[in-house]
C-alpha cells in the first residue's frame, strides 16, 4: 500500500447560499473516495472571505447516510474554523455499496468560504 500526503484547496464556495458543495475529489472522479482508497483528513480549515459573519456546516456522506461534523457554526469576518487537525482526524473510505465517502460544506452566504484540506491517501 502506498501512503501519500496531499492537500487540496477549494476557493469561494457555492454560488448559491445553503447549497451543499462537495469539497473533495480525494483521488476519485466523482468528488468521492476512489475505489480501494482510504483517506485520513489530518487538517481542515474553513475561512470566511466575506465582510460579515457567516454560518457554516460540514457534512460527511457515506452511501445513503449524511452526518454533520459541525452545523451552523458562526465564523467572523476574517476568521476561520478548524474542523480537524492536531488530535482530531476524520477517516473516509470507499464503501461496499460502490459509493465513496464525500465531505461537503454548506454556508448561509454564497461565495463565502475558502477551504484547505490536508490528508493522507492510502492506496
Amino acid at each position: 500500500m502506498a501512503n501519500t500526503f496531499k492537500n487540496m484547496t477549494f476557493r469561494g464556495g457555492s454560488t448559491n447560499a445553503n447549497t451543499l458543495t462537495n469539497i473533495g475529489n480525494f483521488g476519485g472522479s466523482s468528488n468521492a473516495v476512489a475505489n480501494g482508497s482510504q483517506i485520513t483528513l489530518i487538517g481542515c480549515t474553513i475561512a470566511n472571505i466575506t465582510s460579515g459573519v457567516i454560518s457554516v456546516g460540514v457534512q460527511l456522506k457515506n452511501a445513503p447516510n449524511a452526518t454533520w461534523t459541525i452545523k451552523d457554526a458562526p465564523i467572523a469576518s476574517g476568521g476561520s474554523l478548524v474542523l480537524c487537525g492536531g488530535d482530531q482526524k476524520i477517516c473516509l473510505q470507499f464503501v461496499a455499496s460502490g459509493v465513496g465517502d464525500t465531505l461537503s460544506v454548506i454556508s448561509n452566504t454564497a461565495n463565502s468560504v475558502d477551504v484547505i484540506l490536508s490528508y493522507l491517501e492510502i492506496t
